[in-house]
């Protein structure tokens, strides 16, 4: 996994609350089993008309938003299905963190696996830097996870709370694989050790 220490980039301005992991990524895509190349299915019935031509109502088509990497949303972000695709579409596209008043707990859980930054933020503090992204689309914000602060260009600044642990792992890109093998010498040690007429791992 990526780890995750500071970034900075182009701020997309989602105002939307209950955006849900169906129209984060729709349920046509997940029929892959691997973890890249759902870029193209992201906000696929939001983002495209019937025609198959880009919806010019659409946020992230707006040219400004072209590059965005850090997006910002309303409540209850990812909720709906635990499809960890959600999070494989995002970060496919782009976008390195999520900013949101509050999330799906399995997203959120599905963001840390992955190496997308969940920042939570109080409901006024996500409006004021919405409005301050809309009065200058494209925009550029840093999200700084050592300092647990978020910064626009225009020198607003916020601090974000976050579980040390979850913390630790982002800044370090472990995912739960990567925390079981810190042990792997341990665990190379104790199936040495383990008697031959236990049933086999496999």
């Amino acid at each position: 996994m990526q780890p995750f220490v500071k970034h900075t980039g182009v701020l997309a301005v989602m105002d939307r609350v209950d955006v849900d992991t169906d129209q984060i990524i729709p349920k046509q895509f997940l029929k892959r089993i691997e973890r890249t190349g759902y870029e193209d299915g992201l906000f696929f019935d939001w983002r495209l008309l019937p025609d198959g031509s880009p919806n010019p109502e659409f946020e992230l088509n707006r040219p400004e938003y072209r590059n965005a990497s850090v997006l910002i949303a309303g409540r209850n972000f990812g909720s709906g299905s635990s499809r960890e695709h959600a999070v494989w579409a995002l970060e496919n596209y782009g976008f390195r963190a999520v900013i949101a008043p509050s999330y799906s707990d399995i997203f959120r859980s599905n963001c840390y696996q992955n190496g997308v930054l969940p920042v939570v933020l109080t409901e006024p503090q996500v409006r004021e830097l919405m409005d301050r992204a809309k009065a200058r689309p494209g925009c550029q914000v840093t999200v700084d996870l050592e300092a647990q602060r978020v910064t626009l260009d225009d020198g607003y600044a916020v601090d974000f709370e976050m579980d040390p642990f979850r913390r630790d792992c982002m800044l370090k890109g472990l995912d739960d694989i990567g925390l079981t093998l810190q042990h792997e010498a341990e665990i190379t040690a104790f199936e040495a050790r383990r008697p031959a007429w236990l049933p086999s791992k496999q």
